[in-house]
């Protein structure tokens, strides 16, 4: 399927860009926001090839995969500047969208009229962790899961499935039921991991909590065993079930995503909330450090030849971008790119020694707040100000959905390895605003929402192809 898109890719010039956010990144409001702001014209002042007046003319197009569902971009567009203003639902499949770009040529030889196919896939980050098993067997992934759940910052969360853990013989019979019943207290676990206002990252298998047509198969059927370091899973035992099991799930389940989507990229952006992890403390930071270098390692990263561009395409251009940029005040953001920077170091140095490009940023794909300084006590405090959510509580206030509030969102850390120091607690109060109200224009049309650096992501994920 790559050879095909890249043939044809010479005659007509495409970019197929992966879009994924780790939980409560904001994937689905980014991916709306970059689709409308494209469309509907807005000043992008980064991008070039906007800014140069070069973008005659944005446009959907039909979908190119008939097995892939289409991004609901209209229905969302009207969840966020609809009278509700409520923020869309996030996805829990794989969906996609085309966009033909018509844009004038800069220079060069080809100087002249064009058009650039985009095609925009989204995908749930959780299966993006799950294409790190691809390279781990049952024991390993099963001896890291054990270890995950006994850290003390997860172990409420896991209690039960702990407790149990004990009642399960690895050299046991390879009982069904005992399966299943092992099976659904590791779930309840992941589900708790996922729920908490906090959580960052969570631990493969990822389809575990979004099965689809899948639930109740086999291959959704395992969970870890407290295997010991001197222990390999054997046939005819529960623990070989659990194995055939694993190996089924990634056969199944991670195999085809990767050769029917992730192997056909282009350029890839993963959305964090580090600004959650920043409040949940250096434990859940560490996770995530250790979740985002899984997910680039995943990634087949590289300067693409002609040659591999037509038979083993590699992604170029790797964005992680920390979200929520509008919840803490401008003179912050370099600190909150910073931390991004960070948590994906170790990571991007192998990737940029393979010739891709990394790039970590803050940005805000949707503005819900305005920025002002307030008195406190003889401080003059950098804050914001926007509506929260109904039921958000802020100091003992529970919000209605219609007042706006103002709110020092708290310190970020002045030197970013500092986020690991156990000793040290980053309080940052962010809770949840509605959209921002946008006025119509004086043709009583709506403008897209105002943003931070949506225009300086895109011209770093597709600006080179409008050159």
């Amino acid at each position: 399927m790559a050879f095909g898109d890249s043939l044809l890719g010479l005659a007509k010039p495409r970019l197929r860009l992966g879009v994924t956010g780790l939980s409560r990144s904001g994937k689905t409001v980014f991916t709306t926001a970059l689709i409308q702001n494209l469309i509907e014209g807005a000043k992008l002042p980064v991008l070039k090839a906007s800014a140069q007046g070069r973008i005659a003319r944005v446009r959907l197009a039909p979908q190119p995969d008939a097995d892939v569902p289409r991004f609901p971009y209209e229905a969302h567009r009207a969840a966020m500047t609809g009278e509700e203003r409520r923020w869309p639902d996030s996805t829990r499949r794989i969906s996609e969208l085309r966009v033909e770009i018509d844009y004038e040529r800069a220079a060069g030889w080809f100087k002249g009229p064009a058009t650039l196919t985009l095609d925009i896939v989204d995908y749930p980050g959780e299966w993006l962790l799950d294409l790190a098993l691809m390279g781990q067997d049952y024991k390993a992934w099963s001896a890291q899961a054990v270890a995950d759940a006994r850290k003390p910052h997860r172990r409420a969360s896991a209690r039960a499935w702990l407790d149990d853990l004990p009642s399960h013989d690895p050299e046991g019979l390879p009982d069904e039921l005992r399966a299943e019943a092992a099976s659904e207290l590791f779930k309840v676990y992941l589900a708790k991991l996922r729920a908490d206002p906090e959580a960052v990252a969570v631990t493969p298998p990822g389809r575990f909590l979004m099965p689809g047509d899948l639930e109740g198969s086999p291959a959704l059927t395992f969970a870890p065993l407290d295997l010991g370091h001197d222990r390999a899973p054997r046939p005819g035992t529960l623990a070989g079930l659990m194995e055939e099991r694993f190996e089924a799930y990634k056969r199944v389940v991670v195999a085809p995503f990767f050769r029917d989507h992730f192997a056909r990229l282009d350029r890839q952006i993963v959305l964090v909330d580090v600004l959650a992890a920043l409040d949940a403390g250096a434990p859940a930071l560490a996770d995530l450090e250790t979740a985002l270098g899984q997910a680039l390692a995943a990634f087949s990263v590289g300067r693409n030849s002609w040659l591999s561009s037509l038979f083993a395409p590699r992604i170029e251009k790797v964005l992680f971008a920390a979200t929520k940029a509008d919840h803490v005040h401008h003179s912050s953001h370099d600190r909150l790119a910073a931390v991004m920077r960070q948590l994906v170091s170790r990571a991007a140095a192998r990737a940029q020694g393979a010739g891709a490009q990394v790039e970590a940023m803050a940005l805000a794909a949707v503005r819900a707040t305005q920025e002002v300084r307030i008195r406190q006590g003889r401080e003059d405090l950098p804050a914001i100000v926007g509506v929260p959510e109904a039921g958000e509580e802020i100091d003992g206030q529970v919000f209605d959905g219609v007042a706006e509030a103002a709110i020092f969102p708290g310190e970020l850390p002045e030197r970013a390895e500092a986020i690991f120091d156990p000793k040290v607690h980053w309080q940052v109060r962010a809770p949840r605003f509605r959209p921002p109200l946008v006025e119509p224009d004086a043709g009583g049309r709506l403008k897209p929402p105002p943003q931070i650096r949506l225009d300086r992501a895109l011209e770093f994920l597709i600006g080179d192809r409008l050159a």
